[in-house]
């Protein structure tokens, strides 16, 4: 009797092993290693996020390396729950809602103060002569770089998006599809921005 319990259990253990294997294998389960790659900040997000930065031409270094700190920062704070899967052959969606920090209000709200106050914002780029009126401008004013970065550095309050990925099974593993710009600034927490 002792024999077959243990034969039992031993049995048991192989098929929870073996079930925990292709459960880990599910479209929820690529989904949610996807987004544990954002919040411990893996080396393959840091690059990308390296690559967007460098490739922008309006921030100088040191406004640069703030604004990386910004986006680590929201990376370790992304929380998420996962709503909804569903599978159709070598398809599946994945329903996600996500918990960021709401940089996108700030944003705003800079913006709004820096077209309302203009004379305030001088552009220490072109011998601090005020900027002019043009709207393409805006990102160009150091000073005004300076003051958004600041409010998304005081920025506590959270948003919560909705995001849908999309996956496809390739060689019997799920993969995540690419993410559209609009799921990347929500992730980022600038959204509708």
């Amino acid at each position: 009797m002792k024999r077959l319990s243990k034969v039992l259990l031993s049995l048991f253990f192989v098929l929870v092993l073996v079930g925990c294997g292709n459960m880990s294998s599910t479209p929820t389960k690529k989904v949610e290693e996807f987004l544990s790659k954002y919040q411990s900040m893996d080396s393959d997000v840091l690059a990308q996020l390296d690559k967007v930065i460098s490739d922008d031409g309006s921030m100088n270094d040191k406004q640069k390396k703030k604004y990386r700190s910004l986006l680590e920062k929201q990376y370790q704070n992304l929380s998420y729950k996962v709503k909804d899967e569903n599978i159709d052959g070598d398809n599946a969606t994945v329903e996600v809602e996500i918990e960021v920090l709401d940089y996108a209000t700030a944003q705003a709200e800079a913006k709004k103060y820096y077209e309302e106050h203009k004379d305030e914002f001088k552009d220490n780029d072109k011998s601090d002569s005020l900027v002019e009126d043009a709207e393409e401008s805006i990102d160009k004013v150091t000073s005004y770089i300076d003051y958004k970065l600041k409010q998304l550095e005081n920025v506590k309050d959270k948003t919560k998006y909705n995001i849908t990925f999309n996956l496809e099974k390739d060689n019997g593993k799920w993969k995540v599809m690419d993410l559209s710009d609009e799921d990347i600034q929500k992730i980022h927490g600038l959204y509708g921005v």
